[in-house]
């Protein structure tokens, strides 16, 4: 039977399951991505890439298309009314689904130029919405349409909600990727996933200080992924970062020490919390979904009582 867990903090076994094994819930794709999880719908929307779909999958175990045609569609978020958020590689743009399903562009350039191709997206509480600007959108035709970047940066962004206004909160990373916010939202972790095509640069997560609810200062390293590089991360209701890793999904507490991992046979991208009861992972890898039940779920699930 396939062991699902690497224990390298004792910690760690406080927030997994170790009756549980992790679960296959879709496969046959080309390369999985953007996992975000409606509450109200009790389902889970998830991209694939290069096969231009969105796909859905609900509590019961069925799996079915939500959009075709959906311009690369990577990264997924739900905003603060329940609507979806998308990157799109194909529109080198992020979008917004409205209730009654027609989608409206939200931001495609960035002082008149356009944008290379947004990766991953969130939302903060105070609607803003922050999404990564790497070029993995316009390196070939597989996971979008081949271009020149139009960038000089490869960026990460804030969009404002009252004004439109975007405004580059950095632009150090080789190649931005996956990012969230502490539970306190005092703080933002970014993947720098650059060593996919560069070795000399580092697979870590950085973390900033949040300042004014709208600025970063201070970025350090946060942690090092030992297997592949970071792609996508989420933030559990104690304050660990659970990231994506060739190996599976690394889990870290709040000062950088890897706890554990949860192994996954495939490459994975990115991760999300979900579920009926909000304490699945559920993660996209590479031609598949899996999801495994942990002791832990997300800050917007009811609060945790610390861990002793």
């Amino acid at each position: 039977m396939f062991e699902p867990y690497q224990i390298l903090d004792c910690r760690f076994r406080d927030l997994i399951l170790a009756n549980v094994r992790l679960r296959k819930i879709s496969g046959g794709h080309l390369w999985t991505e953007g996992p975000v999880w409606f509450p109200a719908h009790q389902c889970l929307l998830f991209s694939d890439i290069p096969n231009q779909k969105i796909f859905r999958w609900m509590c019961d175990g069925s799996v079915n298309v939500f959009r075709t045609q959906s311009e690369f569609a990577n990264g997924n978020t739900v905003d603060m009314n329940g609507r979806l958020i998308t990157c799109q590689h194909g529109t080198r743009s992020v979008t917004r689904t409205e209730h009654n399903g027609t989608i409206t562009t939200l931001v495609d350039e960035f002082q008149g130029s356009r944008l290379n191709s947004p990766n991953d997206v969130i939302v903060k509480t105070d609607g803003s919405i922050w999404f990564t600007d790497p070029t993995y959108g316009i390196l070939s035709n597989y996971e979008g349409y081949k271009a020149v970047p139009d960038q000089e940066y490869n960026n990460v962004f804030r969009l404002d909600p009252e004004t439109g206004i975007v405004t580059s909160v950095t632009w150090s990373f080789t190649q931005p990727n996956g990012l969230a916010f502490s539970n306190d939202e005092k703080l933002l972790y970014i993947a720098e996933s650059g060593s996919s095509h560069d070795d000399k640069v580092l697979p870590v997560i950085r973390v900033y200080d949040v300042v004014d609810g709208e600025r970063l200062e201070n970025g350090r390293d946060f942690a090092q992924i030992d297997k592949g590089l970071p792609d996508g991360l989420r933030v559990d209701c104690y304050g660990n970062v659970w990231c994506s890793a060739k190996d599976g999904v690394h889990c870290f507490d709040p000062a950088g020490t890897l706890l554990g991992k949860i192994l996954v046979p495939e490459t994975v991208s990115n991760l999300t919390f979900g579920g009926a009861r909000g304490n699945e992972l559920l993660i996209t890898a590479t031609t598949s979904v899996y999801t495994i039940h942990v002791n832990c779920h997300s800050a917007q699930q009811p609060v945790c009582t610390p861990l002793a």
